[in-house]
C-alpha cells in the first residue's frame, strides 16, 4: 500500500453485515460510507467506476491488486462527479504515471468527500462475496465494533430509490464539449440527422458520446419525464439508460416506458433493459452477487457467437415471465441469465451489459448502428 509523505497512516475498517472486519489504511476522504458492498473485476477503468452512476449507494472492490498508478485525468469521466459511496483496494499508488494525469486517486476521493481503504485483502473480501452474496457494510476510521452496531439499523441498497439521486435535474443536449442546455446549436455545424432521446436513470457519458459521434442530435432528460413530453420532442428513437438499485422501485419510470413503446424505437440497456421487461409485464429478481467487470461472455441466440462484455448490474431479467412477443435474444455464458431481448413486432430490443463500455471492451458499440439502423427503418 501507498501514503502520503505528508500524512501517516490512520487504520480503517470494512465491516460487513454477517460480523466480519477486514482492516486497512484510510485513502481519500475520513469519513464514514455505508452501501452495499460489491466487486469488479475490471484491470483498468477505476476512473470511470467512480463516476459510473450505476453504482451509486454501493462500496466498491476492486479485484486488480494496484489502482491509482496512472492517476485521474480530465477526459475520462462517466458523469459530473463520483458515484460511488466508497472505495476498497489492495494496493494504491499515490505517484502515477501519465502524460494526462493531473492529480491523484487519493486526491480524487478527498475533494468529493468519498473514503476509502487499502491495504486489504481484496481476494478475502470478493470470496466471501462470492460465497455468501453482496452484503450492506460500512467503511470506517472509528471503532469497527460500533460501526457493525449502527450497520444493522442503516437502510438496506434495495429499499432505496437511488435513481432520483443520480438523475439529471433539467434536459441537456450533449455536444463534443460535453453537457449544454437543450436550446443550444450543435457547436461541430451543420443538421443532426436524428434526434435520439436518452433517458437518464443513470446514464454514463460514453453513451452520449458515441451516439453523437454517429451524428445524432442527443438529448438527455430526467427520469421523471413523462412519455407525453419525450413523445412531444419528436424523437426519432428513445435509449433507456442504465442506472442503480432495484428496477421494482421505479413504477413511476415504468409507466412513461410502457407509453412510449410501438411508438417509437427503443433500446434499453442494463437498468434500461429491466426496465422494458416489467412495462411488458415480467418480473426481475435479485443475483447472488451481481455481474460486474469487462470479461463477462454473452452470447447472440441468433448467431451463436460470443461476445465478452462489460457488465455492471445486480437484478435481472427472469425469463419465464417474459411476455408474448418478447423474446431472450441473449445469454450469460457463466450462468444462463438473460442478457438480452428483442420484441417480433415492436421497434425495440434491449441489453444486459454495457455496449458502451468505459471501462472495458469496445467490441459492442455496434449495438448503436443496429439501434440507429431500426430508428432510420422506422423513420423511412
Amino acid at each position: 500500500m501507498a501514503t502520503s509523505d505528508s500524512e501517516s497512516s490512520v487504520p480503517a475498517y470494512l465491516v460487513l453485515e454477517d460480523g466480519s472486519v477486514h482492516r486497512g489504511e484510510s485513502m481519500g476522504a475520513r469519513v464514514d460510507g455505508h452501501g452495499e458492498v460489491v466487486f469488479n473485476t475490471s484491470m483498468t477503468g477505476y476512473q470511470e467506476v467512480l463516476t459510473d452512476p450505476s453504482y451509486a449507494g454501493q462500496l466498491v472492490t476492486l479485484t486488480y491488486p494496484l489502482v491509482g498508478n496512472y492517476g485521474i485525468n480530465p477526459q475520462d469521466f462517466e458523469s459530473a462527479r463520483i458515484r460511488v459511496a466508497g472505495f476498497i483496494v489492495r494496493e494504491h499508488c499515490d505517484q502515477p504515471s501519465h502524460g494526462r494525469s493531473d492529480r491523484t486517486l487519493d486526491e480524487y476521493l478527498k475533494s468529493q468527500g468519498i473514503p476509502g481503504i487499502c491495504g486489504v485483502d481484496t481476494r478475502a473480501v470478493t470470496r466471501r462475496l462470492r460465497d455468501r452474496g453482496v452484503m450492506m457494510g460500512l467503511l470506517t476510521t472509528g471503532s469497527p465494533e460500533a460501526a457493525a452496531a449502527r450497520l444493522a439499523e442503516m437502510p438496506r441498497y434495495e429499499d432505496q430509490d437511488l435513481v432520483r439521486t443520480v438523475t439529471a435535474a433539467d434536459r441537456y443536449r450533449w455536444s463534443l464539449e460535453g453537457p449544454q442546455p437543450a436550446g443550444t446549436q450543435s457547436a461541430e455545424g451543420g443538421e443532426p440527422r436524428r434526434r435520439i432521446l436518452v433517458t437518464d436513470v443513470g446514464l454514463k457519458y460514453n453513451i452520449l458520446r458515441l451516439l453523437q459521434a454517429r451524428g445524432c442530435e442527443v438529448i438527455a432528460v430526467p427520469a421523471e419525464t413523462s412519455a407525453e413530453d419525450m413523445l412531444a420532442m419528436n424523437p426519432s428513437g428513445i435509449l433507456l439508460s442504465p442506472g442503480p438499485g432495484d428496477p421494482q422501485l421505479l413504477g413511476y419510470v415504468v409507466g412513461n416506458v410502457r407509453q412510449i413503446l410501438g411508438r417509437v424505437p427503443v433500446m434499453g440497456i442494463c437498468l434500461g433493459h429491466q426496465l422494458v421487461a416489467r412495462a411488458l409485464g415480467a418480473d426481475t429478481f435479485k443475483l447472488k452477487f451481481g455481474h460486474r467487470g469487462g470479461n463477462h461472455p454473452v452470447q447472440d441466440l441468433a448467431t451463436g457467437r460470443v461476445y465478452i462484455t462489460a457488465q455492471n448490474h445486480g437484478f435481472a431479467v427472469d425469463p419465464d415471465t417474459l411476455p408474448p412477443g418478447l423474446e431472450v435474444s441473449h445469454i450469460n455464458l457463466n450462468d444462463g441469465t438473460v442478457e438480452g431481448t428483442r420484441h417480433r413486432d415492436m421497434p425495440l430490443f434491449t441489453i444486459q451489459y454495457h455496449s458502451e463500455a468505459s471501462p472495458g471492451p469496445r467490441d459492442n458499440e455496434y449495438i448503436f448502428d443496429e439501434f440507429l439502423g431500426m430508428v432510420k427503418e422506422f423513420n423511412h
